[in-house]
């Protein structure tokens, strides 16, 4: 839970320190903006998710939830890093209901995170609701940290891939980045 009366007085004291003046007009509501800001960010209302699954009616293909798009913190540096998900599965008994990956995206996403971190809690979160028998994972993303300060890299992207079960063998694994180019 994100306790936004303190990150407004921890704001007022950022802007004190970095020579700034809160009370000027630009400045004056920028603690309260900055405390909603990370509640929108930082909250995820996901937390509880309630899973629903369909029969997969024997279907036993590729399911691809292609370009979810999402917003993380970095943990290191406190910035943010954007980028789309690429999820598919190959089902065993059950589908889940194709709104839940984008949940189960801001479920992870709406923590301070790592990329990779990110793509074994949604690898995991999916497995574990609907056991398929198959999970490939390919997350691409800006790295503001990266981008922006540092190393100063605008154009620069993270690239990260998870496979599990049947995307462990390398024709399922080009099959599914066929699929997401």
């Amino acid at each position: 839970m994100v306790d936004k009366e303190k990150i407004q007085q921890l704001t007022q004291e950022f802007l004190l320190a970095i020579g700034e003046d809160p009370e000027r007009d630009g400045l004056k509501d920028t603690p309260r903006r900055v405390a909603n800001m990370c509640d929108e960010l930082l909250n995820s209302e996901y937390n509880k998710l309630d899973y629903t699954s369909f029969d997969s009616n024997n279907y036993d293909g590729i399911v691809l939830i292609k370009d979810i798009s999402f917003t993380s913190i970095c943990e290191h540096h406190l910035m943010p890093f954007i980028g789309k998900i690429n999820i598919a599965y190959i089902p065993s008994d059950e589908v889940l209901g194709i709104s839940k990956f984008a949940r189960i995206v801001d479920k992870h996403a709406k923590n301070l995170q790592l990329q990779e971190r990110l793509a074994k809690e949604i690898l995991l979160d999916i497995q574990e609701s609907i056991s398929p028998k198959g999970i490939a994972i390919y997350i691409e993303a800006k790295h503001l940290c990266m981008n922006i300060r540092g190393a100063k890299r605008k154009d620069s992207s993270t690239i990260t891939a998870l496979f599990l079960g049947e995307f462990d063998d390398i024709k399922m694994q080009n099959v599914f980045l066929n699929l997401i180019k």
